[in-house]
This record gives C-alpha cells, structure tokens and sequence, in this order.
C-alpha cells in the first residue's frame, strides 16, 4: 500500500484512542496499485524457470511442493453440450413447447450422457495414477486434499463405467438407480475436497499478501496498521460495530484483491462451487430444479473448456 493511501484512510478513520482497533492485516486490500505477491511454489502469473525447463504460468508443478504433473480430465465439449440440452429441455417446458420436441431433446440429452460415459473408461486409471502422484507433496493439507478428491474421482468414474454398461445393454440387471447414487455421493466428496483445498490456498495467499504489506510499512518507516475506533467505551456495541464492519470490509478486499491477482484458483473456485449443485440435487439434499442444474453444469464446462484452450489457467497440482 502506497504511503499516500495509508496516510488518507488514516486521516479519515482518526479517532480517540479509547477502544482502538489496530487493523494491521487488511489496508493492503485497499491499494490496487501493488502487483500481488505469490507465495513460493504457489499460484503465480508469470513464467518460471524449475529445473531447466519452462514452466507456463500458474503451474505449480515445482517450488516447494516438488515436481508434480496434474492429469485431471476436463468434461470438454460434450459436457457443455448435455447440460446445454437440459438447460433447453427445462425452458422448452416452461414455455410449453410441444411434448414431441421435449422428448427429441431428452433424447438427445442421454445419448450425449451415454457418449461422455463412453470417453470416461479409462479416466478411473489416470485418477488413481495423479493421486499416486499426489501423496509425494510436501504441503500436508495439499497433500490430503488433492489425494483424497483424485481418490474420490477414481471411484466416481468406476461407478460411472458400471452405469454404462447398464445403460448400453452389456450389463442388464445392474441396478441403475443405485449405482447413480453412489456414483453422485463420490463426486460430492471430490467436490468437497476441491474446495477445502481452494480454501486453503486463499488463506496462504491472504497471509503472505498481509506479511508483504507489513514489510514494506516498515521499510517505507509509516506505521504498520490503521487505528480505528468509536465513541464508548472498549466492549461496547457503539464502538465494536463500527470497527467490525471495517474489518470485514478489508478482508473482502483483500480476498478480491487475491482472487483477481491469481485467476487459475478464481476459476477452479467458480468451478467447483458450479459442480457443487449437481450433486447435491440427484442425491437429493438441495433440490435445485433441471434448470439451475443446467445452467451450473454449462458454466463449469465453459470453465473447463477455457483451461484446456489456456492451460496456464489450470490450477496445479
């Protein structure tokens, strides 16, 4: 944060020192200037060199973490296209299109599902092999995380090469319904792990994004945080509302700040919580309609189909 940011919003929020709130951690969030700061072996932007190769930007294949080749399957075309259908069948429904067109594009729906089951035989190998891979990581939390949701994937496809042999005629008497179910509640905990671990990543870079400001507040010699407070005395609602209101606002700052600086965990975050809603709806804990389904589905497969033309945007490992 520049020094003519800090003394303004210092100048703005000067109050008694009774009941003062030294907020150190959060003026960085406020100051767009600086370029952001990656933590080591963490989501960058620019290119790196690690071991004598080129590394594209965001790849967080080397560093600290040691070096890690991440072969997560994206959905790709067909999976825009299925939840595109269904995204169609629901507003065709609504709008009472004619009961014939309906069923051309439930048809056309399963035989797009059916396609994608096909293509995902061999991802339950390829999810077991990334989380092979993964248990090598240095970061424990990453570690657990990635390994427990490729863990999640392998059995998400397996079930889901079981649902195709049902549903392609090779394996008649399997029960569809259940083996959907289980297929659905593996995913969810993939999902789940995703998400703990992009959770996790944004803590870091909000940590080392406060450290860093800290730092240069005290080689620019201004005082390291902003002191704020409220009429009352210290405890009191009068004079903790006001503070934890600006509080919060600077973190929401500071979490955008970090977000728009590193845009492969922006999108794997959007990503994931997109997914998140399909799952939840088939197994039936928040029934969201065929609609938001679709419309959650289409999103995350645009997203999938973006790191694929971009793989910079992937987040690894």
């Amino acid at each position: 944060m520049c020094r003519k940011c800090t003394h303004d919003l210092a100048s703005s929020l000067e109050t008694p020192p009774q009941g003062r709130l030294r907020l150190v951690d959060f003026p960085a969030a406020v100051c767009p200037s600086r370029s952001p700061v990656a933590r080591p072996g963490g989501v960058t932007r620019g290119w790196k060199q690690a071991g004598g190769g080129a590394v594209g930007p965001g790849c967080r294949c080397h560093g600290r973490l040691g070096p890690l080749q991440c072969a997560e399957p994206s959905p790709g075309a067909a999976v825009a296209a299925q939840y595109a259908c269904s995204l169609l069948g629901h507003a065709l429904q609504r709008h009472g299109a004619s009961p014939e067109l309906q069923k051309q594009i439930r048809q056309l729906e399963g035989h797009l599902s059916l396609g994608r089951k096909l293509l995902r035989l061999g991802n339950s190998a390829d999810a077991l092999e990334s989380a092979k891979r993964a248990v090598h990581l240095s970061d424990v939390v990453l570690r657990f995380c990635v390994t427990v949701s490729h863990l999640n994937r392998a059995l998400y496809f397996a079930c889901d090469n079981v649902l195709w042999a049902g549903k392609s005629g090779l394996a008649p008497r399997v029960d569809q319904e259940k083996w959907a179910q289980r297929s659905f509640r593996y995913y969810l905990f993939s999902l789940i792990m995703n998400l703990s671990r992009d959770a996790y990543e944004i803590r870091l870079l909000m940590e080392q994004e406060t450290s860093a400001y800290g730092r240069r507040m005290k080689v620019s010699g201004v005082p390291g945080g902003v002191e704020t407070g409220g009429p009352g005395e210290p405890g009191t609602p009068g004079a903790c509302l006001p503070q934890l209101a600006l509080k919060f606002r600077l973190r929401v700052l500071l979490l955008a700040r970090v977000l728009r600086g590193h845009p492969p965990l922006l999108l794997d975050v959007l990503r994931n919580a997109c997914d998140l809603f399909i799952p939840l709806d088939k197994l039936g804990l928040w029934r969201c309609g065929p609609g938001i389904v679709g419309l959650c589905g289409l999103i995350s497969s645009i997203l999938s189909i973006l790191t694929l033309i971009c793989p910079w945007l992937r987040l690894k490992p």
